[in-house]
């Protein structure tokens, strides 16, 4: 097998933050579409236009990575030994259902053992290799770091979770991966809005938040799971950029973002 090219894209900034974006990829492997229900093939579980939410991070020196395959393809925000994050039910490492509880393969048409390993090996370790080098380089040039996961969901997926889903959904493992400080800034910028939102809910941070925050080493993580209701059309399932929704939110996570910026540790 050759190596699986171009995982992730990557740009360093100039700051004390990593803003981190795994799963707003949209590529498949080579011949991988053809293994795929029709279902799954609209990619119906990714957080759409995320990098776009997020278009004002150059402009702040942020450093900024993002996957650029699918979650389908395995999914950079769990553990690489698949044990489950949630005691509820969930996606797995390779997922094999949609949040519809339906297949995301056809019958038999899964990854074999040998691609697994490779996946693994050129996009969840390229992937988190670089976090890691990257949040140890921003350390030692401002004494600490702080990333962000930024990720984005259907405010309904009955699998997940009852009811609808707050608009922002912040989550630093309980207060494990952060500084109660950090968590507060942002609770307080999105409090002055008409937006809902709530800190350690149904996700309280998935393996990213949990892995790479370490306060007591000052480094903190936080992960953001954003309604996609917030930027999205009313047709939720035609996965369309509503522009004057996305300039609203938009604006908002900059606010949330430059509160991480300004913030004193």
């Amino acid at each position: 097998m050759s190596n699986i090219e171009n995982p992730f894209t990557f740009t360093q900034g100039n700051s004390p933050l990593l803003v981190s974006m795994p799963h707003s990829g949209c590529d498949l492997l080579a011949g991988m579409e053809q293994r795929l229900t029709d279902e799954a093939k609209q990619l119906p579980d990714t957080d759409w236009y995320i990098p776009e939410l997020y278009d004002f991070l150059a402009t702040l020196k942020v450093s900024v990575i993002s996957a650029n395959y699918s979650r389908y393809v395995i999914d950079l925000n769990r553990p690489i030994d698949d044990k489950p994050l949630y005691s509820s039910k969930t996606t797995g490492l390779f997922p094999e259902i949609l949040f519809t509880e339906n297949p995301v393969y056809l019958a038999g048409k899964q990854h074999s053992a040998a691609l697994k390993e490779q996946i693994k090996q050129d996009v969840w370790q390229a992937y988190h290799s670089v976090i890691a080098a990257e949040l140890a380089r921003i350390k030692a040039k401002f004494g600490y770091a702080i990333l962000f996961d930024a990720h984005s969901i259907a405010a309904r997926v009955p699998m997940l979770f009852s009811g609808t889903l707050a608009d922002f959904n912040f989550g630093n493992n309980a207060g494990a991966s952060c500084s109660p400080t950090l968590l507060t800034k942002l609770a307080e910028v999105v409090a002055s809005t008409d937006y809902s939102q709530v800190c350690n809910g149904r996700f309280k941070g998935g393996y990213i938040t949990r892995a790479f925050g370490q306060p007591d080493e000052n480094i903190h993580a936080i992960q953001l799971e954003l309604s996609q209701a917030t930027y999205l059309t009313d047709d939720s399932a035609a996965y369309q950029l509503d522009s004057d929704k996305k300039g609203q939110v938009s604006a908002l996570l900059k606010q949330l973002i430059e509160s991480l910026l300004t913030a004193e540790q």
